[in-house]
């Protein structure tokens, strides 16, 4: 069966299983089975008793109090680049929560919708610090370890291709995989999106060995992933996704939401809660539905900077996932 087609079969799974209804699916089994990655430090990766962590981790925990009341009611399923899309399609999850960039291909080819950004990333490149280099421009020649089945290799090929260099490839199918090989010396270039790269150091012993180079080669849109054909699955995830980021905009955290929704005259931040209007029952889930959410995991930025701020090991700082208001470019649409 050539690309095409599997592509074409893939889609059309997808869209059969979405009828099934999935809001109502997890709502039966009383657990919202999530999808994230085998181990990306800061974003999914389990401590050594088995408890996720992580801001995709989180973004599921959000929707799991949303719509189930519980934000422990999720099955957290670690998954491969290459799995994350045929266990998507297939029903295995109801989410994919995995540090996946929203692409045209991704988008609508694969019976699969983006319910938007959890995190605005681009791809950049990690060097032995005893190597020297200061730019990306200096890697001509260079080989690269790099994870396979992800937007990494198209533009890794791009970005050498367009500058006139050269690059010898090695890939692997796991982050685990890559890592060790980069640190092991088969590679000099370790390449992914810039986020994965800060986890990635934070592995080793001494850090300041490894040097992430500048330059940015990409955008790399991350975000939450569902089955087409569901518009209201799909709106759930989004619409969680919104408040989690509209509360941090209207300084409601998973501390103060309780005052908000007894005290806050401001109206947006009624509808948000439940106090007034539709906005939970506009998407199949009770009125206080993104107010559980936000008080059992807490806003965007909480989720943030308890995951990959500045006072973890990532040491991230907001840059471009600031909220618009603040000179970065995460924004929601208004709950009107």
């Amino acid at each position: 069966m050539n690309r095409l087609l599997k592509l074409s079969a893939a889609a059309a799974l997808a869209a059969t299983l979405a009828t099934a209804g999935t809001l109502d699916d997890v709502k039966k089994s009383g657990t919202l089975k999530c999808g994230v990655s085998t181990g990306l430090p800061g974003f999914a990766e389990a401590d050594s008793k088995g408890t996720w962590r992580g801001l995709d981790v989180d973004f599921c925990r959000a929707v799991a109090a949303a719509v189930l009341g519980d934000d422990k009611k999720v099955k957290f399923v670690p998954l491969n680049a290459k799995e994350r899309f045929t266990a998507l399609q297939s029903g295995e999850i109801d989410i994919l929560s995995r540090n996946t960039t929203w692409t045209n291909t991704r988008d609508t080819t694969l019976g699969l919708n983006f319910a938007g950004v959890n995190y605005y990333d681009g791809q950049g490149f990690m060097v032995p610090a005893a190597l020297g280099l200061k730019s990306a421009k200096e890697l001509d020649g260079a080989t690269v370890c790099i994870q396979a089945g992800t937007t990494t290799e198209m533009n890794l090929a791009d970005y050498f291709r367009a500058n006139g260099m050269k690059f010898k490839a090695i890939t692997f199918d796991t982050n685990d995989q890559v890592d060790k090989a980069f640190f092991a010396g088969r590679c000099d270039i370790l390449t992914t999106d810039q986020s994965g790269l800060y986890a990635t150091r934070t592995k080793v012993e001494d850090p300041s060995k490894y040097t992430i180079l500048p330059e940015i080669i990409s955008k790399e849109p991350l975000g939450p992933v569902v089955r087409q054909g569901d518009d209201q699955w799909f709106n759930v995830v989004r619409w969680t996704l919104n408040a989690v980021i509209t509360a941090e905009e209207k300084g409601i955290t998973s501390k103060n939401v309780d005052d908000a929704i007894k005290n806050s005259g401001d109206p947006e931040t009624r509808r948000l809660l439940g106090v007034e209007g539709t906005m939970g029952a506009n998407v199949g889930l009770d009125a206080d539905a993104f107010a559980r959410a936000i008080k059992q995991v807490g806003n965007y930025s909480e989720m943030f900077e308890a995951n990959v701020g500045e006072n973890t090991p990532l040491k991230i700082g907001r840059g471009v996932n600031a909220l618009w208001s603040k000179g970065g470019i995460l924004y929601s649409p208004p709950f009107r």
